[in-house]
Parts: structure tokens; C-alpha cells; sequence
């Protein structure tokens, strides 16, 4: 006669083998973790790709404004007239900043070669930065200054200019301006560097682990 204890008629639940590397423990569940290859690996990894680029990308725009001014390439700054010429990378925009509350202190900085020289140390910088993936938070800082300065400086809540004539902005608040710099702060918020850069380089650096503030 068979017991309760005999293994031959005692029920068992057979289930698939799960090894503890392919699972893991929150809130006192087990879960399997997202298998290589799994739609969401697959998502993932192209998210990394398109927040890289985003970041080479925007890096090349303040790279690109450095050279033009700089050597004069015909696009924004004409030939003959970049730094290198004599030109001054400031002078053209910002002696003719007509509205806004900065209006006459913008107008006072232009052409000064201390102005000159932060706004091109700074396109430089943060155009350098962003490309190579290396001290993004430094460049979201200096960036976000920058372009928070110009956005002043083109006040696009202005329909007009004081001049008479129309403003460059087709919206009173949101320009290319605010795009740029929320995502200098988005770049540097979710550490991009790693991804198609050096940033995973620069933060093994005795100075960057020492100071956080230059990830």
C-alpha cells in the first residue's frame, strides 16, 4: 500500500530551470530579467544611439559657429571678416540688440574683446565637449548661460524692434535658444558621454573623481 510519502504517486509541478543569473529579486518577487536580443535590449540600445547622436550633433552646431566666426566661411561670418581677419565675433550681433531688458548692456559688450573672447572660448568649449562626450555638466552650464544671453538678446516676446522692423522670432517664448539649452541640461542629466565618446575615459581621470563637477 502506498503512503503519502511514496514518490511515485506524490503530484509534482515541473518548472522550466531558471538559474538565479537569470533572475532577480525586488519587493520579495522574483522577476526574469529582459532577455538578450528581447524587443526592449533592442529599444534600449537604439535610445543610446539616438541620445549620442542628439549629443554630436549639437555639439557640431557650437563647434561649426566657432570655425565660421573664427576663419570666416561664408556662412554666418562672410570671408575676410572672421576673428582671425580682425572681425570681431560679437560686434555684428550684439550692437544691434534694439529690445529687451538688457537691451543697452548687451549694446555696451559688443565688441569688447573680453565679450569676444568668452563667447568664443565658450562655443569652443562647450563645442568640444559635447562632441568627444567629456565634461557635460560643465557644458550645460556654460551652454545653457549662453544661450539663455542670446535669447535676451533677440527678446522674442517682441513682435517688432524698436526699429520698426520685425523680430527673427516666430514664437514669444520657445526658439531654438530654449531647445538647445534644455538639452545641454537633458544631455548632461542622463551622462551620455559613454555612448559614442570618451566620457567613460574621462571619468576614470584622478581629477574628475576627485570633482565630480567636471563629469
Amino acid at each position: 500500500m502506498a503512503t503519502s510519502h511514496d514518490h511515485r504517486l506524490s503530484p509534482r509541478l515541473h518548472l522550466p530551470h531558471r538559474s538565479r543569473a537569470a533572475s532577480r529579486r525586488t519587493g520579495g518577487e522574483t522577476t526574469p530579467d529582459v532577455a538578450a536580443g528581447s524587443p526592449a535590449i533592442a529599444a534600449t540600445g537604439t535610445a543610446d544611439v539616438a541620445v549620442a547622436g542628439l549629443r554630436v550633433l549639437l555639439g557640431f552646431v557650437f563647434l561649426w559657429a566657432f570655425l565660421d566666426k573664427t576663419f570666416g566661411l561664408g556662412y554666418a561670418t562672410a570671408s575676410g571678416k572672421g576673428w582671425i581677419d580682425g572681425g570681431s565675433p560679437t560686434k555684428g550681433f550684439l550692437s544691434h540688440v534694439d529690445v529687451g531688458p538688457m537691451a543697452g548692456t548687451l549694446r555696451g559688450w559688443a565688441g569688447e574683446p573680453w565679450a569676444d573672447w568668452l563667447f568664443m572660448l565658450g562655443l569652443l568649449g562647450v563645442g568640444v565637449a559635447l562632441v568627444l562626450g567629456i565634461g557635460l555638466r560643465l557644458a550645460a552650464v556654460a551652454g545653457t548661460a549662453m544661450m539663455a544671453l542670446m535669447w535676451i538678446a533677440e527678446w522674442p516676446p517682441a513682435k517688432h524692434l524698436d526699429s520698426g522692423k520685425p523680430s527673427s522670432s516666430t514664437n514669444p517664448f520657445t526658439d531654438y535658444h530654449v531647445i538647445y539649452a534644455i538639452s545641454l541640461i537633458a544631455l548632461a542629466a542622463v551622462a551620455v558621454g559613454s555612448r559614442l565618446g570618451l566620457g567613460a575615459l574621462w571619468a576614470r581621470l584622478p581629477i574628475v573623481r576627485d570633482h565630480r563637477w567636471l563629469l
